[in-house]
């Protein structure tokens, strides 16, 4: 079984406690971008520019099963985007990407991450969220899946590396067969990416060349895992225990790596959003130096969706719920791990919901995805006045999915007008 959600958007609010303290923080925000149709990854140009990507809501093309195969299809348009954030107005520099969503434009897969190499040039990452055998199959001829060169000057792209097919042609951890890529980082002139889908992280040449997977993350194994109550909304049904039904006492679980980053030790960096039930405290940061092989460098999160360090070496981790998404609740948190392992939580809740990418500006300000499930209300935060404030060593931490978005629990519908001519949702 692979990853069983189609976007991702994780993170737990986890206090640490350090030398008998635990810390906590104080910070003010403020929106900068709003009405984005599931946002994902953003990233600062050479510029000074701040760019985000936007899924879309899918549209009224041709269909795909859902990973599962269970639950409505997803379907295919051409409403995901590339959004510029300047002086603070926002303007869709590059339209017209595939989008794949459920009906009511939740669950998108699309545009999903962005990031600029040292000339400026930039390459967007396309999700997918379902079995590769399909795409081609159903849809023809579509970019889902890949990474792609942009031009924004002429609102066109080229191909750079087919992930999905990858995973098709070689499933290298050997599960079901399943593609979902969510983050990306350019070393150099190497794209390193992460396929939450297929549980791995590749490289590729920025020429296209080279392709191929550096790890596959393992199964993780619960004991006495926490399951929704039965009868709790899900699309894929099959995952909630029916009443009566005896819970096994260890119950594997999909790794579902949601982001990866380079570290200044030149090690690469991966978030875990993990799959369901989405254990609480059970999500962990891995570290891949250069034998190839992960080892935990940090764990006791929930549902992390993105990572970057600063320029003083300091880890952002960014927490897409603080409880397992199938409770409802989608308050999120930034996380602040410093190098010697103190961590501080930047903000949790008060507005943050559902975060899907965070980014660290010139300014050291935090900017955040905010929303980054839901359709039309989609928002990008700039988080600043962090000040850390000791608490004693009593207080509790408050508990913190899937591509990255949970869209079947939140059903939200969008009330901006609609992006690229799509049919507004009602």
């Amino acid at each position: 079984m692979k990853l069983k959600q189609l976007t991702i958007t994780i993170l737990t609010f986890c206090v640490a406690g350090f030398s008998g303290m635990k810390a906590a923080s104080a910070a003010s925000f403020s929106v900068i971008a709003d009405g984005l149709y599931n946002a994902g990854g953003l990233s600062f140009s050479p510029d000074g520019n701040l760019y985000v990507t936007e899924a879309g809501i899918g549209g009224s093309g041709a269909c795909v099963p859902p990973a599962s195969g269970q639950g409505d299809s997803l379907c295919y348009g051409t409403s995901g985007a590339v959004t510029k954030i300047e002086n603070g107005k926002t303007e869709r520099i590059l339209t017209g990407l595939p989008s794949l969503a459920l009906p009511d434009g939740t669950g998108a897969a699309g545009p999903r991450d962005i990031k600029f190499d040292a000339t400026g040039k930039p390459y967007v990452l396309i999700g997918y969220g379902a079995n590769p055998v399909f795409r081609d199959r159903n849809l023809g001829e579509t970019d889902l899946g890949k990474i792609i060169a942009a031009d924004f000057n002429t609102n066109s792209w080229a191909s750079v590396a087919d992930l999905a097919n990858y995973e098709l042609a070689n499933n290298p951890d050997g599960g079901d067969v399943g593609s979902n890529p969510l983050g990306f980082a350019i070393d150099g002139k190497k794209l390193v990416a992460v396929d939450a889908g297929a549980n791995n992280l590749l490289s590729v040449n920025a020429d296209g060349s080279n392709l191929q997977a550096i790890v596959a993350f393992p199964q993780d194994i619960l004991t006495n895992p926490v399951f929704p109550p039965s009868g709790t909304p899900s699309n894929e049904p099959a995952q909630v225990p029916s009443q009566g039904e005896v819970v096994q006492s260890q119950f594997a679980i999909q790794p579902v790596p949601s982001s990866v980053t380079k570290g200044p030790d030149g090690a690469y960096y991966i978030s875990q959003f993990t799959g369901f039930p989405f254990p609480e405290d059970g999500a962990k940061i891995y570290r891949v130096g250069a034998d190839g092989k992960p080892t935990v460098f940090a764990d006791g999160f929930t549902q992390l969706t993105d990572l970057e360090f600063d320029t003083e070496g300091n880890l952002y981790a960014l927490q897409y719920a603080n409880q397992s998404a199938w409770k409802g609740d989608f308050d999120g948190s930034v996380i602040k791990i410093a190098a010697d392992g103190t961590r501080t939580t930047l903000m949790s809740g008060n507005g943050l919901e559902s975060p899907s990418a965070l980014t660290i500006g010139a300014d050291s300000a935090v900017y955040v995805t905010n929303r980054g499930d839901r359709p039309g209300l989609g928002q990008v935060l700039r988080i600043e006045n962090v000040k850390s404030v000791p608490e004693p060593s009593s207080a509790l931490g408050i508990l913190a999915i899937g591509a990255f978005g949970v869209g079947w629990l939140h059903k939200r519908r969008a009330t901006k007008p609609p992006i690229n001519g799509a049919v507004a949702l009602k």
